[in-house]
């Protein structure tokens, strides 16, 4: 009775803060969004978007008539005219790679792709490094780095001034990948607090470099339950870690799915039970903020991006149905839908949001059948 009483009075504040953000503020937040064209003679695949040292960088592939792909990027010095990036694979499956992650240091980037097959049907996942010629490089690893009878996936890829972080998970937990330049990934798995324990199963889904240190968020699930709760982690060096615990308990399913920086404080963003829900790190622990939108039972309801520019968040969230962009002008506490283009749901189909140190945005849509970029300035 304890925990059906508790829920239905949660259900009922986050339809009175719903309805009481309609009250206040109807209007969606207008984003007047240009196109920018790409060219290619195979279908464009997208995935990701990163600013690096003033460049712009789209990752994905190409995609041929037969249905195989090629790793392929594009970069640009504004955003709206791009010129394609060579790569250098060297692996069977690096030849095929659909690079999903991109991050940048040192005013150099490095990647993620990944090509499903084998035996077994798994994604093959490899590392990319430019070079100082700007060729995109594959970097040979063990196939136990990323893969092997211990791996569950390989998520995001961020990058801070010591180098670069993958947050991802494994069978014994949420794991870490890391790199001072992208030439070689070291693996941190069944690390100390980072990894499950007796206490719980843990989960990565994302990652910053913050001014505090790398936060990894994603949740736990305790034992002797089924639903997750909201926990992230901190670390200076990426080996050593420490959790980040949410600040109250809620007794649904809650986690969190991505994670940025506003104005100096880690703000993330997830599930909280049939809504999305915004968190603030405070003193150690994850205060929720905010709650917007419905997560559908029973759906396929996520983050997808979250990207702070000034006291401004953006987020996009996706399910079943397509993507819809959000703002929140409080941090998280209050929220509203923004303008985005129309992107259907679909197994194929990507959305994902950047901004620039301009406080430009940049957007890359894939609707199954040919990505595309968009970019928008601050304020419009």
């Amino acid at each position: 009775m304890r925990r059906a009483a508790v829920l239905l009075l949660v259900t009922g504040l986050i339809l009175a803060g719903c309805d009481e953000g309609r009250r206040a503020d109807p209007a969606p937040v207008p984003i007047a969004w240009q196109q920018a064209a790409l060219s290619a003679d195979d279908a464009i695949m997208l995935r990701d978007v990163t600013e690096c040292g003033g460049d712009w960088f789209v990752t994905g592939a190409l995609r041929d008539k037969a249905g195989g792909t090629r790793p392929a990027a594009w970069t640009s010095a504004d955003a709206r005219t791009w010129r394609p990036i060579t790569f250098a694979p060297k692996t069977f499956y690096g030849g095929q790679n659909v690079v999903y992650s991109v991050a940048c240091t040192s005013d150099r980037i490095a990647a993620l792709g990944a090509k499903t097959g084998g035996a077994h049907a798994l994604p093959r996942t490899s590392s990319w490094r430019q070079s100082p010629d700007r060729v995109l490089h594959e970097v040979t690893a063990p196939f136990e780095l990323f893969g092997g009878p211990q791996a569950i996936n390989v998520a995001r890829l961020d990058a801070g001034p010591g180098g670069f972080l993958i947050a991802g998970n494994r069978m014994s937990g949420a794991a870490v990948w890391t790199s001072p330049d992208g030439a070689k990934f070291t693996i941190h798995e069944r690390a100390p607090a980072l990894a499950s324990d007796a206490s719980g199963e843990t989960w990565a889904f994302d990652s910053v470099f913050s001014p505090i240190g790398w936060v990894v968020v994603g949740g736990v699930v305790p034992k002797g339950r089924v639903d997750r709760d909201v926990l992230g982690w901190l670390s200076a060096d990426g080996r050593t870690w420490s959790q980040l615990p949410a600040a109250e308990e809620y007794e649904g399913y809650d986690e969190l799915q991505r994670v940025t920086v506003l104005n100096g404080v880690p703000v993330a963003v997830g599930v909280w039970g049939p809504a999305f829900a915004a968190w603030r790190l405070d003193g150690g622990a994850w205060r929720q903020t905010g709650t917007f939108g419905a997560v559908r039972p029973g759906g396929v309801s996520s983050v997808r991006s979250a990207v702070a520019v000034g006291d401004r968040l953006i987020v996009i969230t996706g399910d079943e149905k397509g993507y819809t962009g959000w703002v929140s002008d409080d941090r998280g506490g209050s929220w509203r839908t923004a303008a985005i283009p129309a992107v259907p749901a679909g197994p194929d189909h990507a959305v994902a949001l950047t901004a620039g140190s301009d406080g430009r945005l940049v957007l890359v849509t894939d609707d199954g059948a040919n990505g595309r970029v968009y970019v928008a300035e601050t304020g419009s």
